[in-house]
């Protein structure tokens, strides 16, 4: 990047040493500087901040709204009139709730309950209507789309919808009227659908439960609507043992949070569980989404199918997964690689098998790095770890662009005006990329946190496990804090001279022979925490506890 020629005009305020965003307004001729023009100060006495908006920006995304995106989003009538009613099924009349994290302001996905004469159980999936606020082709709608996702930090989320649009207007909050795209079925006790319905409605929330009040009734049978939320876990539960017994790959990650200060400031790390009340709300967001994938994949415009940005995962590389299996053939878990159903058995086996033991955690990252990244295409091939022949996004649109677009092409079938969309190919390529440049910030953000955490604790000792292997060093992962550090190789240099095995990834002593294998459990002191780079240095202090192979 050459240095940029900003005007005493154009300083907007800046001064000197300070770090700014730049807006270029010419690149100039040849031998002269590109010009540019200030449009924010970042620099000031929070350097925590000022990291997490630089990561955004080197990420491609802004940290405001254009001014027109906002008057946009500012004209939008708050008032759900007779005539929005009107047109839709009214179901404010059905026990309706919403689980969420405690810290949620944005409510996108609400379920309602009610058990038919039947003996069926009727349960809805509603999800919030962004497509009727927010209009194709407006200046809101292409900032959204730019954006593709929202981005969310340790501290902070970066949205994809102005706020007034995703906590307001477009949050399903308790004893508010609000307007849904629902998909709704009819289930039997056993989890079998019977009939769907997919369409708008508008909806009444009656009551807002967070997942550790959830769980708790779940746990307890007391508590509001138990009854409910009872036998709605129990279809839930269900659906996800038969999603399993059909061929979907049972990896279990653990997610990691910081507890913060008043000030962003990471005072403490907890790990999130997939509880039972997760699970519910996951199965049904799963079931809408393979339904309404599967609603979309029958509809044929000359025999072709309509484009539309399907969720997709393909089945693993083979080339990738040879040495995983080699490796896993060391610890005596078979793998039968004649298809893609064998592949997902062999690894569930495999789930079980090393469950609790002392390899489960190397197995498990190295079999989710075997597999594919799941994007969106118009190309139907299927969810692979999912085991779902068709699937799409379609339960998140106040966080997730794709999911606005199903939403419109839902729509467009429903009130049968398909259109077809030629740039489609080109909106998923888009957006997959987005995605990844989220999930690049998100883990840029969390080691900026994992490094500020761990700069108390610099001379300390810990217990870790070995995470990765190169022919530089290895990696290791606080048991305690999960936070990963690099054992460099230089550092090992008084030990021994140590040389890179990457079938057996691990990392072997020229004369001792000592070797150090991902998920080898041994102790390190913490050397040093630097935030410019996000970067923990660890040094080996202990012997190694090894896994057996």
């Amino acid at each position: 990047m050459p240095d940029l020629y900003v005007g005493e005009e154009n300083l907007n305020g800046a001064k000197d040493g300070e770090t700014v965003v730049a807006r270029i307004l010419e690149w100039g001729g040849e031998g002269k500087k590109p010009s540019a023009t200030i449009v924010s100060v970042m620099s000031g006495d929070d350097a925590a901040d000022e990291a997490m908006k630089s990561i955004m920006l080197e990420n491609g995304f802004a940290l405001s709204f254009s001014d027109d995106a906002l008057e946009t989003a500012a004209r939008i009538p708050e008032e759900i009139t007779k005539e929005n009613i009107s047109k839709r099924k009214d179901v404010r009349g059905v026990l309706t709730f919403t689980i969420d994290p405690a810290d949620a302001k944005d409510f996108d996905d609400a379920i309602s309950y009610r058990k038919l004469k039947n003996g069926n159980h009727e349960i809805g999936v509603h999800i919030a209507d962004v497509s009727h606020f927010v209009t194709p082709g407006n200046a809101l709608d292409d900032e959204a789309y730019q954006r593709a996702t929202s981005v969310y930090l340790p501290d902070r989320v970066n949205p994809m919808l102005p706020e007034h649009i995703s906590n307001v207007l477009c949050s399903l909050r308790p004893d508010e009227d609000k307007l849904c795209f629902s998909a709704i079925f009819q289930i039997t006790d056993k989890a079998e659908v019977k009939q769907y319905w997919l369409g708008k409605t508008v909806i009444h929330s009656n009551r807002r439960y967070t997942y550790e009040e959830a769980q708790e009734i779940i746990e307890t049978g007391e508590g509001d609507h138990a009854e409910v939320i009872k036998t709605v876990n129990e279809i839930s539960q269900t659906f996800r043992k038969y999603r399993f017994d059909e061929g979907a790959i049972n990896f279990n990650s653990t997610e990691v949070r910081f507890k913060l200060d008043e000030k962003g400031n990471p005072i403490g790390i907890v790990l999130k569980e997939s509880k039972e009340a997760h699970q519910l709300i996951e199965e049904l967001m799963l079931l809408a989404n393979r339904y309404v994938a599967r609603h979309v994949s029958k509809v044929k415009i000359n025999n072709k199918s309509i484009p539309f940005p399907y969720r997709i995962h393909d089945t693993p590389d083979e080339e990738k997964l040879k040495p995983f299996i080699a490796f896993a053939n060391k610890f005596g878990y078979k793998f039968d690689i004649s298809s893609a159903e064998a592949i997902a058995a062999s690894f569930n086996k495999l789930l079980k098998d090393v469950k609790g033991r002392p390899e489960e955690a190397v197995l498990q990252q190295l079999g989710i790095r075997t597999m594919a990244k799941a994007k969106y295409t118009e190309s139907n091939v299927g969810h692979y770890g999912l085991g779902f022949e068709h699937y799409c996004h379609f339960t998140s649109p106040i966080r997730r662009y794709p999911d606005v677009m199903v939403h419109r092409i839902l729509q467009d079938i429903l009130e049968d005006n398909v259109k077809i969309d030629k740039r489609m190919e080109e909106k998923c390529k888009h957006c997959s990329e987005r995605e990844r440049a989220a999930m690049d910030s998100e883990r840029s953000a969390n080691k900026y946190k994992q490094v500020q955490y761990m700069s108390n604790y610099v001379g300390e000792e810990f217990d870790a496990i070995v995470s990765g292997v190169s022919k530089f060093g290895f990696w290791a992962e606080t048991v305690d804090h999960l936070c990963e550090g690099l054992i460099s190789i230089t550092s090992l240099a008084e030990h021994d001279s140590f040389k890179h095995l990457e079938s057996d990834y691990a990392l072997i002593g020229h004369r001792t022979g000592k070797k150090f294998t991902m998920g080898d459990k041994l102790r390190i002191r913490v050397v040093s925490a630097n935030l410019e780079k996000r970067q923990l240095d660890y040094e080996w202090v202990g012997e190694v506890e090894k896994l057996k192979d």
